[in-house]
């Protein structure tokens, strides 16, 4: 069984990136089936509950309001809306539902509304994840006790390359949110993204500070990058597919027992590199025709990936469909949900 260690050096992870590629994949895969069943694939959707005017600066996001990418901004997703399309999720096998708000941070004004969205989203028996922005320990604290299962917040990059890519947040500020959820019993759910123009060595930062947290991620979207028209690393040069697969590889190695997503990017990429990605280690995925604003790859081109590698839908216990039914009616009366909506101010 592989040990789990947090002491990780960035030489130890550089002899990991420099392997042969297939010693480096049996490597991987034999890690990943001493944890895991290796033909079940989590299964994830993630809707956007409030998109557009995001005051942050990603060079990479199509939300942010520095950038003209044509995304027009929407105000916060009425509850009701937002647990409708959480029931059409568990109905097509999700396991989990996540929820993204282009913040900098939630509002006092804006968390009330978050709440119900956990309880309702939670009483469908659907795990529930939330990407919000940075959280204080108060604000990780009302989510955790309104049920929140897993918190996202990525470290994008490594340390170094960070101040190349975000200048309206630091690395330290996005350490000190992950501690926050952890706090307050959260899990954590935290990655980066590939293809930035970063070299190698930013690839073993990221994995070196992903994998030397007291606390390994439960779950690790490795997303690449996608190229949106307007953003500042629209031109940048694509990533070769085998460096994505190397770095699913030695994530999975560093963190044996954490799930490893394959998240944004997955539209571009072959069935042939989701193959080996899935080989490598990765056991997790966002499924339908939508991550957030950009595509992802449609319902029935996933099932029929799956056919064609013999993988199945890992199952998440949850409630019967009539259970699941009068969890949806309790939630939509519940404080006439409906009020409150907000507007789209960030």
């Amino acid at each position: 069984m592989a040990a789990e260690r947090h002491d990780w050096t960035r030489a130890e992870i550089t002899e990991l990136f420099e392997l042969p590629f297939f010693d480096l994949l049996y490597r991987a895969h034999s890690v990943h089936r001493q944890h895991f069943d290796p033909n079940a694939v989590q299964v994830s959707m993630l809707l956007s509950i409030k998109t557009g005017a995001c005051p942050e600066d990603c060079k990479y996001c199509p939300q942010s309001g520095h950038y003209n990418t044509g995304l027009e901004k929407e105000k916060l997703m009425a509850v009701n809306k937002v647990l409708e399309d959480a029931a059409r999720a568990r109905d097509a096998g999700a396991s989990r539902f996540c929820m993204g708000a282009a913040w900098k941070s939630p509002t006092e004004r804006d968390l009330p509304a978050v709440l119900e969205m956990v309880k309702g989203v939670k009483a469908l028996g659907l795990e529930t994840c939330m990407t919000l922005g940075r959280l204080t320990p108060e604000q990780a604290q009302a989510l955790s006790d309104a049920g929140l299962d897993y918190y996202n917040h990525n470290l994008d990059t490594s340390p170094e390359y960070y101040g190349d890519i975000i200048t309206t947040r630091t690395f330290g500020e996005r350490l000190d949110t992950l501690a926050n959820v952890r706090d307050a019993g959260m899990k954590v759910c935290c990655g980066g993204i590939l293809g930035m123009g970063e070299t190698e060595q930013d690839r073993v930062g990221l994995l070196e500070q992903l994998a030397t947290l007291p606390t390994h991620p439960e779950s690790v979207p490795i997303n690449m990058l996608i190229r949106i028209p307007g953003t500042p690393l629209e031109h940048v040069e694509d990533l070769d597919p085998i460096e994505y697969v190397r770095t699913i590889a030695v994530a999975r190695i560093l963190m044996p027992r954490s799930y490893v997503r394959l998240a944004a990017g997955r539209e571009y990429m072959s069935d042939d590199t989701q193959a080996l990605a899935f080989f490598a280690g990765a056991n997790s995925i966002f499924y339908g025709e939508r991550l957030l604003t950009a595509g992802n790859p449609e319902a029935d081109k996933d099932k029929a990936l799956f056919e064609k590698l013999g993988l199945h839908p890992e199952h998440h216990c949850g409630v019967t469909d009539q259970a699941h039914q009068a969890a949806i009616n309790d939630a939509l009366r519940h404080k006439a949900l409906d009020d409150l909506t907000v507007d789209a101010s960030a």
